[in-house]
């Protein structure tokens, strides 16, 4: 499929006021978000659910749990390295960075519960066994943190999908960080 990068100049409608948004908050226009301005309305709906996952229970690791989980889940060949940048960027642990893209073990028993939960509700579509929502609540996470996974889920729903679908290329920042 053929996808677009827009500018601020060429996007329509108020997506341009978004771009120009993203400009200023990033010092560059990531190319998911040039691609998504097509859409106007996939571009705010993508940027507010960023803005509400960010402002969940989450600390940083756990963030980075979550968004990375569903990447490497989804094979997002644009949102992997670009996470992984971001991680670097939040000052999580290369050693979580590391194990969450190459798919193993987390190094404590709280941040694995984060994951499978994610990955299992990205598998299952969202239904959770007692048995896997009592190993996450044993870990101190409860309803809200689970409802706040869907969050994430639904914003990288948005993205993974549209970077497979348009084959959106990686943002020079990032292009360090693909395997």
């Amino acid at each position: 499929m053929s996808f677009t990068l827009y500018t601020p100049e060429n996007a329509p409608g108020s997506a341009s006021a978004e771009l120009e948004s993203s400009q200023k908050s990033f010092g560059f226009i990531p190319n998911l978000h040039a691609v998504l301005a097509v859409a106007p309305a996939a571009l705010e709906a993508y940027k507010s659910l960023h803005t509400y996952f960010s402002q969940t229970s989450f600390n940083a690791e756990e963030l980075t749990v979550v968004w990375q989980t569903i990447n490497v889940e989804n094979e997002c060949h644009y949102c992997i390295p670009a996470h992984t940048g971001i991680a670097h960027m939040m000052k999580v642990d290369s050693a979580i960075i590391d194990a969450l893209n190459s798919g193993g073990d987390l190094p404590n028993a709280k941040l694995q519960a984060l994951k499978d939960t994610t990955l299992a509700l990205l598998r299952k579509r969202g239904h959770l066994s007692d048995a896997e929502f009592s190993q996450f609540k044993a870990e101190g996470y409860g309803n809200q943190q689970v409802l706040e996974i869907i969050v994430g889920i639904a914003q990288k729903t948005i993205s993974n999908y549209t970077n497979h679908l348009a084959d959106t290329p990686v943002d020079e920042g990032f292009l360090q960080y693909i395997k």
